[in-house]
């Protein structure tokens, strides 16, 4: 890791913003960045990091005035987990005044550009405070406003005071989302005008589980991103069992509970008995999702090209994936939150489908993803792609020449990975034997 050091600053010229930042390579070479200066890309992306990132930093921390900030909440909250089970919580907070709904609400980004999406994330402000999970219990006059904040229906004017001035680091560490500055904050005041008539009722009642809660709101059509707010927050669950929720894995549950949920009712739907073929492009990822005949399974494939977020390696493709049976899985999925973010979109609609099949997502991510942006990169992205009109494909070699025409990496490599369309090439059906013969 490499930090910048900060000299005083030069009569006449703009002070730099406080920003340190680290990217994979410096340490095997700490020139790299001083010989590349942006214009070589000698990191392998298309687009230097450290500046997209510096630059909406540059807008955001002159806006903020020392340790005092006035400005609006979208409304937003992050629960760290490191230290668990005392963790770091906060605000997410705009120096800008009015509506800022958009720079927290992850269902809107489709069709941003990875520089739009980065200035949403970097220009809210993070103020940190550490509590014990268990404080969602009894909580402290500031986890109270925060709890507020977790059920608010609208943008929240906020006031807050930080014990230093907020601080940027650019982490390029290909593991850290992009977060705008932070800093420990002493006192908070939010002016909630309205909050979510339905997180409100069910934050309210302390009877029904978080189970309960979080499929009673998916149902009531509350987004998921505002679930996830409200159960990482700890306003959703039985009296006696609320808890804060690192913000991370609070993504991750509600994505699986929501899927369990409507997978109950899509094994119970009559069969596909036609091959569908989706396909959407978004961020420099390529992305196609294959519903196949037969009873529901599903399986979802990544393939990262050299220099791209999760694969540092310069030469090698890689390749990885997991699957599960028609009566899903009890362990965690190798591949992390982005399996139960894009099994939660293909249930979806499945349910608008009318029916149950088996489920392919093969992801081609190439390097122009040049930072990790979160799971909801997958989730409203297959979303999006589950509602393009689908292709009808007759059989199993006509989808592979569709994989093979629109991926780069070879098609075999694909079925290497893939146990379920591994099975679907191996495994007759039985109704494949009753169809009756053709006329002569």
């Amino acid at each position: 890791m490499s930090e910048a050091t900060h000299a005083p600053p030069i009569p006449g010229l703009a002070p730099m913003p406080a920003l340190s930042w680290s990217i994979p390579g410096l340490r095997e070479d700490p020139t790299m960045c001083l010989r590349c200066r942006s214009a070589q890309l000698l990191c392998g992306k298309p687009i230097c990091p450290i500046l997209l990132k510096y630059r909406a930093f540059e807008r955001t921390l002159p806006m903020v005035d020392g340790v005092r900030m006035e400005g609006s909440s979208p409304p937003g909250l992050f629960v760290g987990r490191f230290g668990y089970p005392k963790v770091s919580v906060g605000p997410l907070l705009s120096p800008e005044h009015g509506s800022t709904e958009l720079f927290d609400t992850p269902e809107e980004w489709v069709g941003r550009s990875v520089a739009e999406v980065v200035a949403f994330r970097t220009g809210l402000v993070r103020g940190t405070t550490r509590l014990r999970v268990t404080d969602a219990e009894q909580p402290v006059p500031m986890l109270e406003e925060l709890q507020l904040l977790g059920i608010a229906g609208e943008s929240v004017e906020t006031e807050a005071t930080f014990r230093r001035p907020p601080r940027g680091h650019l982490a390029l560490s290909d593991s850290t989302p992009p977060f705008g500055p932070s800093a420990p904050i002493e006192r908070v005041r939010l002016d909630v005008r309205r909050v979510d008539p339905h997180l409100d009722r069910l934050a309210s009642d302390t009877d029904a589980n978080a189970r309960i809660a979080v499929t009673e709101l998916y149902g009531r059509g509350v987004r998921v991103s505002r679930i996830q707010r409200a159960f990482s927050v700890g306003v959703l669950g039985r009296r006696g069992r609320r808890r804060l929720v690192p913000t991370r894995w609070s993504i991750t549950a509600v994505d699986d509970l929501l899927s369990k949920r409507n997978l109950d009712a899509v094994r119970g739907l009559p069969e596909l008995s036609e091959i569908l073929l989706h396909r959407f492009t978004a961020l420099d990822n390529r992305w196609l999702i294959v519903l196949l005949p037969g009873a529901y399974r599903y399986e979802s494939i990544e393939a990262w090209y050299p220099n791209t977020l999760w694969n540092p390696d310069p030469n090698q493709i890689v390749v990885m994936g997991d699957h599960e049976g028609h009566d899903g899985r009890t362990t965690y999925a190798s591949i992390g939150g982005c399996y139960y973010a894009a099994r939660l979109a293909t249930s979806e609609a499945l349910l608008r489908l009318g029916r149950q099949a088996g489920v392919v997502v093969l992801r081609e991510v190439h390097p122009g993803e040049i930072l990790p942006l979160g799971v909801w990169n997958v989730r409203e992205h297959v979303r999006q792609a589950m509602r393009t009109a689908p292709e009808h494909l007759s059989d199993l070699p006509a989808l592979e020449d569709r994989i093979r025409a629109s991926f780069a990496i070879p098609l075999e490599r694909w079925r290497t990975a893939s146990a379920v369309l591994h099975e679907a090439r191996t495994q007759r059906r039985l109704d494949e034997w009753l169809r009756p013969a053709p006329l002569a």
